[in-house]
């Protein structure tokens, strides 16, 4: 019996125990920001800033959705973050692509000063190109579009797109477009029939890296979209706050909209947000 119970007791060590209590109140402190901003959504003033600033909403004001979509133009801020955010990540992972292709298998004269000036790009810091952009979108006329946002999330999300493509592609075997090439298959023919489907965990990455980049930018969007047709969630939650000042419901639910999509990216996708990390780490 002695030993039963010291199998019993050596199958859940004081070690693990602790481990997992500590993992639940890590938990707990990551999840909090997220419950804290839904029961807001739901609440009035008088509750948010009454006695019940963190506790369940006593009456549940789904109306504050319906007030931030409607009243707020928060659904079309909502269809302007996906137009810009999708068009950026289908641009960025085309032109990223095609370029690690022909930096990482083609050989010609320019291929490392041209891979060096892509990388380049990582180097620079947002803030110090948004005055010439600005500059080159206004000659352009190009402000106040959805150009002015897609041309700059694109430019700055290709680098790091093109160092993920090129150490994935760098994996795959070099036999396999010899053979085709033998076989008599061109060299867009092998690109498309062979190396693009491979590419599919990397493209997966890419997008992932290129949403949250393109979701969550604030600062060019303010700068180049005055115009709120135009604006994405970002600013149009910001212009909220002057909208409403004395109803911090419905600002409460424009931010639960725009954090949805994030939630599901990560919900969906969270295994290749690990493996986003290392893609490339083996050979490079």
């Amino acid at each position: 019996m002695s030993d039963i119970v010291q199998g019993r007791s050596s199958g859940f060590p004081l070690s693990k125990i602790l481990m997992y209590a500590a993992l639940f109140i890590v938990a707990v402190i990551q999840l909090f920001p997220l419950y804290w901003m839904f029961s807001f959504s739901l609440k009035d003033n008088a509750e948010i800033f009454g006695g019940n600033p963190i506790g369940l909403p006593s009456k549940w004001l789904w109306s504050n959705y319906s007030s931030a979509l409607l009243q707020g133009n928060v659904g079309q801020y909502f269809v302007n973050s996906v137009i810009v955010t999708v068009a950026t990540i289908a641009l960025t992972s085309i032109i990223a692509v095609m370029a690690s292709y022909a930096l990482t298998r083609m050989v010609f004269k320019l291929r490392k000063p041209l891979n060096s000036f892509f990388i380049l790009g990582l180097t620079v810091p947002l803030h110090s190109a948004l005055l010439p952009i600005f500059i080159m979108l206004r000659n352009l006329k190009m402000v106040n579009s959805y150009w002015a946002l897609i041309v700059p999330y694109t430019a700055f999300a290709v680098p790091m797109a093109l160092l993920i493509f090129s150490g994935f592609m760098s994996s795959i075997p070099r036999e396999m477009e010899e053979a085709a090439c033998i076989d008599g298959c061109s060299i867009y023919k092998i690109f498309f029939s062979i190396i693009l489907p491979l590419m599919k965990p990397a493209i997966a990455t890419v997008t992932i890296f290129t949403f949250l980049q393109a979701w969550n930018e604030l600062m060019y969007a303010v700068v180049f979209i005055s115009d709120a047709k135009y604006k994405t969630l970002t600013v149009g939650i910001q212009s909220l706050a002057g909208q409403y000042t004395t109803e911090w419901g419905p600002i409460g639910a424009g931010l639960m909209v725009a954090t949805i999509p994030t939630l599901i990216i990560y919900a969906v996708m969270s295994k290749k947000v690990q493996d986003s990390l290392v893609v490339g780490a083996v050979k490079g």
